[in-house]
C-alpha cells in the first residue's frame, strides 16, 4: 500500500524521487522520506510527517545531492504515523531500506537482532530488514548476497529496496507478495511500486516475479529467481499515458474521475463489440473454449470490487443461466471450500495487486478450478500475469482513493463477460442483442446523469449535521446501495449501512428516526412495487428519505421524501446508471463536511497487504 521509488543515475535524483512519490501518494500519505548517497559516500536522509509536499518543501530548503537514492510514502501498519516511523530506515549510517508489506515474524527478528547489539529507533517491522542486511554483510560477499540471505529469514509480504554507502552505485530489490517494477533508462535505471511513478523518466519496464531479487546499476539489471538462479524478465514499452498532476477544471481527482466515466466506458467498449457480437479476443486467447465448458463461476474480490461482483451474480444467473457465488477474498482464502465441476474463478481488482485477491487466485490454482479470469485496470499487474484470461477495463489511472470509474468499468466488463458466457449456454440472440445495445447507449445515459450534479449538490446540504445514513435497494440495486454506503463512509466519515430493502423489518427499522436519512435507489423494474412498500415502512416511522428513481416509478417529493429523477434506462444497465448519483452525493457531502476527498484518513488506494 506504500509507494516506493528508487534510482541509480549519474545526475542528482532527489527531484525524480519526490516527483515519483507525488505520483504514488494515493498509495499512502501519512509520511514520506528519501535517502540519498552523495559523492562523498555519505547517506543523507530526510523524512517528514504528512503529505509528500512537506518532504518536498524540506528538500527545497535543504537540498540533498546524489545519484543513488530511495524514497517512500507510507501507509502505517506497524507504528503510528510519525517522523521516527517514516521510511527509509537505516542501520549504522550505511544501510538504508524502504519496504512495502508486512513482516509477520518481525518481533522474533527484532529480539534476535537486539541480542546481537542492534538498537531500534522505530516501532516498524521494516527496521529489522535494515539491521538484518547490515548483519549479513559481515559475512556476505556482496549487497546482493546479503539481501538474498536476509529475505530467506523474512515471513510475510515485502517489496523492498536496499542501498549501501559502501557500494553506492547499486541498489538491490526483492519482491514477495508486493509489486515492484524496474524502469530502464539510458545510463540510469529505476525501481518503483507502480509504473506511474516513473513515467516522467522512462517508458520501458519489466515486472519482478514472486520471489525475485534483483541488483540494479546505471548500466545493467540482473534478476535472480526464488531459487537464486539468473532469470529474464522481459522489458516492454508502456502505453500508459497519465499526468498525475493535472486535475484540469476539477477541484478533486474524485470529481474529475466521476466525470470521466462516460469516456472511460467508451474506451472499455471500443473494439470489443462488433455489431451485437463480442470480439473473440475480448477475454484473451482460448476464452471461447473455456466459456463453453464452464458450469459455475466463483467471483473473488475486496471492497468496491466485491460490490461489482455482487451485481455480476444477478446477471450471470438471470441472463447466462450459470450458477455464481461471490466471496470476499480474505474469507475465501482462509476457509476450506468445495470446488464445483468446471468452475471458473473470476478475480476483480482495480490495481491487479490486491494482496488477498492475488492470494485467492494462487489458492484456486491449487484446488482445481478449471480456469481463472481477472477483470483489471492495470496491464502487467500480478493478477493479469497470473490469470489464464484477462479483461482490461481501460479506465485509465484512477488517483482518488474512493473508486469511481474503476467500479463502473468493472461492471461493464462483467456484463460483457455475462454476454460471452451466455453465448455458449443458450442465451437467445434477442437477449444478446439487448445486452449489446444497452451497453452502447450507456455512455450517453451517464452524461445525462452527470447533468443532475447541481440538484444532488443541493440535496447534500441536508447531510451537514448527520452522523448516520441508511441505503436501500432491491435485486441488483442492493449491491449499488452497498457501494453508495461505502462511498459515503470513505470520504465523508458518516457511518452508513446498506440493506436489501426487504430486510428492513428484520432489524434496521429500529434505527429509523428524523435524524437517520434513508437513501433509496429505485429504478422502475419488477421489484418496484415491493420497494414502494418498504419505503412506506420508513415513512410510517418518521424517516426522511432521499429517493433516486426514474419518473415512471411515480415517486413524488413531499415533507418526508425528496426525489431526484434519474434518466430512464434499460434494466440491464440500471446498476451502472444508478451508481453515479450516489458517487456525486458522497462527494458533495464530503465537501460540506470538509474532509480530504481524494486521500481520506486511514485508507490507501492499492491494498497490497492482508
Amino acid at each position: 500500500m506504500c509507494g516506493i521509488v528508487g534510482a541509480v543515475a549519474q545526475r542528482d535524483v532527489a527531484d525524480i524521487l519526490v516527483e515519483g512519490l507525488k505520483r504514488l501518494e494515493y498509495r499512502g500519505y501519512d509520511s514520506a522520506g528519501v535517502a540519498i548517497i552523495d559523492n562523498e559516500n555519505q547517506l543523507n536522509r530526510a523524512r517528514r510527517l504528512g503529505k509528500v509536499q512537506e518532504l518536498a518543501d524540506a528538500l527545497q530548503a535543504k537540498p540533498i545531492a546524489g545519484g543513488t537514492g530511495i524514497a517512500h510514502t507510507r501507509w502505517a501498519t506497524h507504528g503510528a504515523p510519525s517522523e521516527i516511523n517514516a521510511h527509509p530506515h537505516m542501520s549504522s549510517e550505511t544501510i538504508a531500506v524502504v519496504h512495502n508489506g508486512i513482516i509477520e515474524n518481525h518481533e522474533q527478528l527484532r529480539s534476535q537482532l537486539q541480542d546481537l547489539g542492534y538498537h531500534f529507533s522505530s516501532e516498524t517491522d521494516t527496521e529489522v530488514i535494515a539491521h538484518l542486511v547490515h548483519h549479513e554483510l559481515k559475512s556476505a560477499k556482496s549487497l546482493l548476497a546479503a539481501v538474498q540471505a536476509t529475505v530467506k529469514q523474512l515471513e510475510g509480504a515485502y517489496g523492498t529496496v536496499v542501498v549501501d554507502t559502501r557500494d553506492k552505485d547499486r541498489v538491490v530489490v526483492a519482491r514477495s507478495g508486493s509489486p515492484l517494477v524496474i524502469g530502464y533508462g539510458v545510463g540510469e535505471n529505476f525501481i518503483a511500486s507502480d509504473i506511474l511513478a516513473l513515467l516522467p523518466v522512462t517508458r520501458k519496464f519489466s515486472f519482478l516475479e514472486e520471489g525475485d531479487v534483483a541488483e540494479i546499476t546505471r548500466f545493467e539489471v540482473n534478476v535472480f529467481d526464488i531459487d537464486g538462479k539468473p532469470a529474464v524478465r522481459e522489458a516492454k514499452e508502456s502505453e500508459v499515458c497519465h499526468d498525475v498532476g493535472d486535475k484540469g477544471e476539477y477541484r478533486h481527482y474524485m470529481l474529475k474521475e466521476t466525470y470521466e466515466q462516460p469516456t472511460a466506458i467508451r474506451n472499455t467498449l471500443e473494439g470489443r463489440l462488433q455489431g451485437n457480437m463480442l470480439d473473440n479476443q475480448t477475454f484473451g486467447a482460448g476464452a471461447d473454449a473455456i466459456f463453453q465448458e464452464i458450469e459455475h463461476v466463483q467471483i473473488i474480490a475486496c471492497g468496491t470490487s466485491y460490490h461489482s461482483g455482487m451485481v455480476a451474480r444477478y446477471w450471470l444467473e438471470a441472463l447466462a443461466g450459470v450458477s455464481c457465488n461471490i466471496e470476499i477474498a480474505s474469507e475465501f482464502r482462509y476457509r476450506q471450500s468445495h470446488v464445483p465441476k468446471n468452475a471458473l474463478l473470476v478475480t476483480i481488482s482495480q490495481s491487479g495487486e490486491t494482496a488477498d485477491t492475488l492470494a485467492a487466485l494462487r489458492l484456486a490454482k491449487e484446488i482445481g478450478y478449471r480456469a481463472s479470469l481477472t477483470i483489471c485496470n492495470v496491464a502487467g499487474s500480478s493478477l493479469v500475469r497470473e490469470s489464464d484470461l484477462a479483461f482490461m477495463t481501460k479506465a485509465g489511472a484512477e488517483i482518488g482513493v474512493a473508486s469511481t470509474k474503476a467500479f463502473t468499468t468493472q461492471l461493464v466488463g462483467l456484463l460483457m463477460m455475462t454476454l460471452a458466457i451466455g453465448q455458449h449456454h443458450g442465451m437467445s440472440v434477442e437477449k444478446q442483442n439487448d445486452i449489446a445495445q444497452s451497453l452502447m447507449t450507456l455512455p450517453n445515459k451517464l452524461e445525462e446523469v452527470l447533468a443532475l450534479a447541481g440538484s444532488i449538490e443541493e440535496l447534500a446540504e441536508d447531510f451537514a449535521d448527520k452522523h448516520h445514513a441508511l441505503f436501500l435497494g432491491r435485486g441488483d440495486q442492493y449491491p449499488i446501495a452497498m457501494e453508495g454506503a461505502l462511498k459515503l463512509k470513505e470520504i465523508s466519515y458518516i457511518h452508513a449501512e446498506a440493506y436489501a430493502a426487504g430486510e428492513l423489518k428484520h432489524g434496521p427499522l429500529a434505527l429509523i428516526d428524523a435524524e437517520m436519512p434513508v437513501i433509496v435507489v429505485a429504478p422502475k423494474n419488477d421489484l418496484i412495487e415491493k420497494l414502494k412498500s418498504n419505503v412506506e415502512e420508513v415513512r410510517a416511522r418518521g424517516g426522511l428519505m432521499y429517493v433516486f428513481a426514474d419518473a415512471s416509478a411515480n415517486f413524488s417529493s413531499d415533507d418526508t421524501m425528496k426525489v431526484i429523477n434519474v434518466p430512464v434506462c434499460d434494466d440491464l444497465i440500471a446498476p451502472i446508471v444508478y451508481t453515479l448519483p450516489l458517487q456525486l452525493l458522497s462527494y458533495y457531502v464530503a465537501i460540506i463536511k470538509g474532509t480530504d476527498v481524494d486521500q481520506p484518513r486511514n485508507l490507501a488506494k492499492s491494498v497490497t497487504v492482508e
